[in-house]
């Protein structure tokens, strides 16, 4: 992230074409607004439009605009999203949901400035930024033709991949402050820092959604208050979508592998919520929602140590001896 920020910083006040690249939740649009607000023009227009989300026969006119009678229901003249950012940036989210056809008229305004509405007989000049993000491989588009190389060539003067939030584990205790902060300030109300173990299960979680998940549990903790939504969710998230040792091949008694799965699962998630907790089984038991006698008969069921300590001597026991550093 040091390396994109100083890349950032390089290119901000050229101007040129960027083209930011990373799955959804990444980050794509708070980037482009950072490399906005560090342009030679930071107080100027910021326009951003989401391509994924306009039918392709109404992007045209939306990025473009029209004139009046250009086609039933334009009964006055409108001006378009390039229009709207003259002198600032145009953001185009998802640059990838633009069809063929409008991909030429977009390559045109790129290397000239130049475009026409929609009806219209004359061109009109504008001055702007283009910062484009995807979160698909546009070569491979390129490859199939649903992308015309030489709009990916002016699109891509400047190239940004923003990782996922599962290769970078480390900054989570950073997003986690800095969330907390501002969802605190937004609700106007004050919670506990997480728990350590609660960050544990946060860094073990393979985050999908990426740090926009994050920041939607994190907001969800400042609401309800409580620790237990986001273990909780964490957990049940991390156990069903662990695969399980199903035979493929002769007859399956049904009951008995679904019974065996049902056993194995339940197993792991109160192994996780022990450790999560140190286990500590009053804790444990209330984070599970049955009571204390209930936890002691299934850790007994399930094989677990009853405390941490045999646990920790079993472990222990498995290593091997080291003597003088060796």
């Amino acid at each position: 992230m040091q390396s994109i920020r100083q890349k950032v910083e390089k290119v901000a006040s050229s101007g040129v074409p960027i083209l930011i690249q990373g799955d959804n939740g990444t980050g794509k649009g708070l980037l482009a607004r950072f490399i906005h607000n560090r342009s030679v023009a930071p107080a100027s227009t910021f326009v951003k439009v989401n391509c994924a989300a306009i039918p392709g026969a109404l992007l045209e006119s939306e990025l473009f605009g029209y004139e009046k009678g250009a086609f039933t229901g334009a009964y006055s003249s409108k001006a378009g999203r390039v229009e709207l950012a003259h002198g600032g940036t145009l953001f185009l989210d998802g640059i990838d949901e633009i069809d063929m056809s409008l991909q030429a008229k977009l390559l045109q305004l790129l290397q000239d400035g130049q475009f026409s509405r929609i009806g219209g007989q004359e061109d009109r000049h504008v001055q702007l930024r283009v910062i484009c993000a995807t979160n698909r491989h546009l070569e491979e588009d390129i490859t199939q033709g649903r992308f015309r190389q030489d709009l990916f060539y002016r699109i891509n003067v400047v190239n940004i991949q923003l990782p996922s939030l599962k290769a970078r584990i480390g900054d989570i205790g950073t997003l986690v402050a800095y969330f907390l902060d501002v969802h605190q300030a937004r609700h106007n109300v004050q919670v506990q820092p997480l728990s350590p173990a609660v960050m544990r299960l946060l860094e073990k979680h393979p985050w999908p959604g990426n740090i926009r998940e994050l920041e939607n549990l994190i907001e969800r903790y400042v609401i309800l208050g409580s620790e237990d939504a986001v273990s909780s969710e964490l957990l049940t998230w991390e156990h069903i979508h662990e695969e399980s040792d199903v035979p493929m091949d002769g007859q399956i008694h049904l009951k008995k592998v679904t019974r065996q799965a049902v056993h194995e699962l339940e197993r792991k998630i109160i192994l996780s919520v022990l450790e999560a907790n140190r286990w500590n089984r009053k804790r444990t038991a209330s984070a599970l929602k049955i009571s204390y006698r209930a936890l002691l008969y299934k850790i007994r069921r399930a094989g677990l140590p009853s405390k941490r300590t045999l646990a920790t001597a079993k472990t222990t026991a498995e290593r091997p001896v080291i003597i003088n550093g060796d």
